[in-house]
């Protein structure tokens, strides 16, 4: 049987390629351009300054970005700053929080998944908030490497794959458009 109700939907930007945080923030726009108020939260991210902060800043109280990390973290046999998780931890208290205060319509979690890929924060938590939500709140998950649960939990799971890129002929990233 097809569920034809309208609801809050929770949405997955995964993969290996480019365009996840990119398909979360035109997710986000068009929600702003209908109305809805819309938060998003970057784990991890906080030591760059990119177009779309500034773009953000236009848009007034109803539509906020805030970088709640301090950057790349370390990984792959590296010890993780202790300072990592607790920013990580703090994230997520704030997320948590937001989501099931049914102010906002729409919440990005962007790079959660790499948070919870480094093992950083327990996917049981973020599934049993999201179990929780009001029922039109919407919620977008990104990053590499999405956890199953959220996985099975999600309602739309989009993974990006990379084809080719430009950094593998030596071209830099390029100023407005990825970053």
């Amino acid at each position: 049987m097809t569920e034809t109700s309208r609801r809050g939907l929770i949405l997955i930007n995964t993969g290996p390629g480019k365009g996840k945080t990119t398909a979360a923030l035109g997710t986000a726009f068009r929600a702003a351009g209908n109305g809805m108020r819309v938060l998003i939260l970057q784990f991890l991210k906080g030591s760059w300054h990119y177009g779309e902060l500034d773009a953000a800043a236009t848009m007034g109280e109803d539509f906020i970005i805030r970088q709640m990390g301090r950057g790349f973290v370390k990984v792959g046999g590296a010890e993780t700053d202790p300072e990592d998780v607790r920013m990580v931890e703090e994230a997520w208290a704030e997320a948590a929080a937001a989501i099931l205060s049914g102010d906002w319509d729409l919440v990005v979690l962007d790079e959660i998944n790499y948070a919870i890929g480094y093992k950083m924060l327990d996917p049981e938590k973020v599934a049993e908030v999201l179990r929780q939500k009001p029922e039109m709140v919407h919620v977008i998950l990104t990053g590499r490497n999405a956890h199953p649960t959220l996985v099975e939990l999600a309602d739309t799971v989009t993974e990006m794959r990379e084809i080719k890129h430009a950094y593998e002929k030596g071209i830099l990233a390029q100023r407005g458009i990825e970053f």
